[in-house]
């Protein structure tokens, strides 16, 4: 499989020396197409495809329409009319840039868009972006993952920076379903299509620090299907719950607070309030220890309608919860508050209370209760999260739950212990047992609290929060010169 993969991330490189982007994704689990082998024919329209044609048509339609709503609704950071253009070629800093064709209309069925949409206000394009010409001579080339509708990849750009491609996968569901049901390769393809472009313009028009940044996007002609889209975005690292409940709790806190910020952003949003159907971990990802939202093509804005409060039960596969019907006949909060209890289950419940410092955990317990029960809206949660964080930069936490040390340390300044570690849990640094510490009292009481440490080393790193990192050791036999760190001892017992 590694070989196969291989073959295909060097297929995919070629594809754009010839003029065809992400041509080669697969789906898990299928047989990838080699290079520059099409996927085959479409299946001829058998009896009664005309009926269905038009109902394809209806559908891309339906899609346009709603991208066309996303990137007129509201002001929104960034928005603006942008060029009319089929290919971004907007690269920074490069003379003569290339100046691409204008869109050209496509035949599709009767009654659907044309292709490629003209840009609306507000959709990206309204600032200097990445486009094709940022596509050529990509190296590095690695297959991350797919999904229902799209590929993605990881290339590296000629400058150096490494970015993440999306693209509708040619061997997805998506895609192989509707043509096997409509006979309609091209309208297929613009059927999956606007499922990106919604993706790409809801990452424009909610754009915050826990948003997936998009860096720009390309028309490019593909095989038989003329300006297939591919978009270009920072690249993150995919959420893997396992690792995460190896870390340590103040980067798995990190997260759930860049979690919190993302809701209340979305709920809060110039499109109005967002919810994402499909709230999963691997529709996010991590970027600098930072989580981000990269899948947006199943966001939605619009509210419930309801004629009662019957017709507003939040279902979820543990239990469900009816909310209220206002007098406008919306659900009220639904949208948030389907967010929240998906951070709850997904996130909170395992993230949060585990390992924290103890003096944290009342305030940490109520977060996980009161989003489990939504007796909380994300306004609320943010507060309280961004409360722990406070008390746990400033160091507040620790007032009165420190008990004096009975030991004495003697310093050893410009010195470290290169050896003579032991595991602890959670710990930055799986080979020895390296924690984070407000200050040097709190350094001495968690020495104090493992039997088997003896010494600890400070050294001049900090976390995120600012706190120091510190070595904790079982002994000082063997003390050597290091500029950066300082040594402390146990002198007595």
């Amino acid at each position: 499989m590694r070989r196969r993969r291989a073959a295909v991330a060097a297929g995919f490189c070629a594809s754009f020396l010839l003029g065809s982007v992400l041509n080669v994704l697969f789906a898990p689990g299928s047989e990838p197409p080699r290079p520059g082998q099409s996927p085959g024919p479409s299946p001829a329209p058998g009896p009664g495809r005309r009926g269905g044609r038009g109902e394809l048509a209806r559908q891309i339609r339906a899609r346009y329409e709603e991208v066309q709503r996303y990137s007129r609704g509201g002001p929104g950071p960034g928005a603006g009319r942008p060029e009319r253009r089929r290919l971004m070629d907007l690269a920074p800093g490069g003379p003569g840039l290339q100046r691409p064709r204008p869109p050209r209309a496509r035949p599709l069925p009767d009654g659907a868009p044309s292709w490629p949409p003209a840009p609306g206000p507000g959709s990206p394009g309204s600032g200097p972006r990445l486009g094709c010409a940022a596509l050529r001579n990509v190296s590095g080339a690695q297959y991350v993952g797919s999904g229902y509708t799209k590929a993605v990849y990881r290339v590296r750009l000629p400058g150096g920076a490494a970015v993440a491609l999306k693209a509708v996968d040619f061997s997805g569901h998506d895609l192989g379903s509707c043509v096997r049901e409509f006979g309609a390769r091209r309208g297929c393809y613009r059927l999956a299509a606007h499922k990106l472009l919604k993706e790409m313009v809801l990452l424009e028009r909610l754009r915050h620090p826990n948003v997936l940044q998009l860096y720009g996007y390309c028309y490019q002609d593909s095989e038989d299907i003329p300006d297939t889209l591919t978009t270009i975005t920072e690249l993150g690292a995919p959420v893997e719950m396992i690792q995460l409940l190896q870390t340590s709790w103040e980067d798995r806190f990190r997260i759930c607070l860049s979690l919190g910020r993302l809701l209340h952003h979305l709920a809060h949003s110039p499109l109005g309030s967002v919810t994402l159907l499909d709230f999963r971990p691997r529709q996010f990802v991590l970027v600098d220890g930072e989580l981000k939202v990269t899948d947006l093509d199943d966001a939605r804005v619009e509210e419930t309608p309801c004629a009662s409060s019957a017709d507003c039960i939040l279902e979820f596969p543990a239990r469900n919860f009816t909310l209220p019907c206002s007098a406008q006949g919306w659900c009220e909060g639904m949208n948030e508050k389907r967010n929240l209890y998906n951070a709850y289950r997904f996130f909170f419940t395992y993230l949060l209370p585990h390992s924290a410092p103890p003096p944290l955990r009342p305030l940490l317990d109520s977060i996980v209760n009161a989003t489990g029960e939504l007796s909380w809206g994300v306004d609320e949660t943010l507060a309280q999260l961004e409360r722990v964080l406070h008390l746990f930069r400033s160091g507040q936490y620790l007032q009165n739950s420190t008990a004096d040390s009975r030991a004495e340390y003697q310093r050893l300044p410009d010195s470290t212990i290169p050896q003579e570690d032991y595991r602890c849990w959670p710990s930055y640094h799986h080979g020895s047992c390296l924690l984070s510490v407000f200050n040097l009292a709190e350094a001495v009481n968690v020495c104090e609290s493992h039997a088997q440490c003896q010494a600890f080393v400070v050294t001049n790193q900090t976390t995120w929060t600012g706190r120091q990192l510190v070595f904790f050791k079982t002994g000082w036999n063997h003390v050597v010169p290091d500029p950066n760190k300082t040594t402390y001892v146990r002198a007595s017992g």
